[in-house]
């Protein structure tokens, strides 16, 4: 049976995940404290890793419970000194400093605990995907630097779940409009669109450098293992992958839980 096999919380959007053994739900339907914070230039627009590859050479951890982030730069990471920690909620001028510093221009940090700041306000819940779809994607690559835990930090879902076929989130994909219902544990989920991807799946994580035709590669080896019998008019372009969510607002409080159940209605 599918089960949760893992839950990847990005506290601050864009930078690096934090891995949590069970998150709550929000009362906006999102998981608590992904994408919880953003940041922003001074015309409102994002500053993340689609329009700012500098990015990724910030390495975050967090101490969730303390409401603590670490940050360094990637090329001076082996040297504690320049490890500086911040509180999320009373430090939140000298970590725009230090972002501002970084970026050598102002940064902007804004919060939302309830909804966060998804990529795709329509399918504001949790992104899915299978281990064995992650796995299938690895082949499709010569390099030994694309394992595993690459390919989970190049494409960023919240969920990822153990014992299907490659591609199985694909089943839960529907018309514009419409959704599948389906529950992870007790918490219920609405299914919605394939995940359109942008440059950052190029990219290696840690330094930004880009990974000749990894789209081109992905978009034809997608194209050709779509699952038969799937919802192919969310697919104007094949380069997508993981399911969008909505989560109703009627499932906040409820816990997620690594180990729980899928079950399909």
């Amino acid at each position: 049976m599918a089960k949760l096999s893992k839950i990847w919380i990005f506290p601050i959007k864009s930078l690096d995940a934090i891995a949590v053994n069970e998150v709550e739900i929000t009362s906006g339907g999102a998981l608590k404290g992904d994408r919880e914070f953003a940041l922003f230039d001074q015309k409102g627009l994002y500053i993340n890793a689609k329009r700012n590859p500098k990015i990724h050479l910030i390495r975050s951890t967090y101490d969730l419970p303390n409401r603590l982030v670490s940050l360094c730069i990637q090329d001076l990471e082996a040297n504690s000194r320049n490890i500086t920690t911040f509180h999320l909620d009373q430090d939140r001028d000298s970590l725009s400093h230090w972002l501002s510093d970084f970026f050598e221009k102002p940064v902007e940090i804004r919060q939302n605990p309830s909804n966060g700041f998804p990529d795709d306000p329509e399918s504001w819940g949790a992104t899915i995907v299978s281990e064995a779809t992650l796995r299938t994607v690895q082949s499709w690559y010569t390099s030994p630097q694309l394992r595993m835990e690459q390919l989970q930090q190049r494409f960023r879902t919240n969920l990822e779940i153990a014992d299907t076929e490659p591609f199985w989130e694909d089943q839960l994909i529907t018309i514009s409009g419409k959704t599948v219902p389906f529950k992870i544990g007790q918490v219920q989920f609405l299914g919605t669109n394939p995940c359109q991807r942008c440059p950052v799946p190029t990219r290696d994580p840690f330094t930004g450098e880009v990974y000749p035709d990894f789209q081109k590669i992905f978009m034809r080896q997608r194209e050709a293992t779509l699952p038969v019998n799937i919802e192919r008019s969310r697919f104007n372009h094949f380069y997508r992958l993981a399911l969008n969510t909505q989560i109703p607002l009627t499932e906040s409080g409820k816990v997620l839980k690594l180990g729980d159940s899928i079950s399909l209605e």
